[in-house]
């Protein structure tokens, strides 16, 4: 399963009904993932002190790779979706990946990821 940035950020937060619901996800043995993308927006927006429940959370992951393939399902995304879902790069590589790997999303912006067939969104 990827862990989309809004998920992984609320784990940041210690909002304990998400931090729940993603440790019941892992105690099923799912394997949990995140994007890069991810990883460089929680980058972008840390704040001084946030370093080390950055890297520990994402250590705990494993990491999805984008090559040229989750260019091209992002492209055909964003062409497709951009406008009618407000899609932007992001989002667009995040569910391309999820695409291409057969993996289950989860995330709270069921928006941005029209066609993706395997979305979930853990309860707040």
């Amino acid at each position: 399963m990827i862990l989309d940035s809004d998920v992984l950020i609320e784990v940041l937060r210690s909002n304990p009904q998400t931090s729940r619901w993603v440790a019941a996800q892992g105690s099923t043995g799912e394997t949990l993932r995140y994007s890069p993308v991810s990883r460089a927006e929680i980058g972008a927006g840390m704040r001084r002190g946030e370093e080390q429940g950055i890297a520990a959370l994402f250590a705990g992951l494993n990491a999805l790779t984008i090559d040229a393939t989750t260019g091209e399902l992002a492209g055909e995304r964003l062409l497709r979706y951009r406008r009618s879902h407000a899609l932007e790069l992001a989002d667009a590589l995040i569910g391309a990946s999820a695409l291409q790997h057969g993996e289950r999303l989860a995330t709270f912006n069921r928006r941005h990821y029209p066609g993706i067939p395997r979305l979930m969104s853990p309860d707040r």
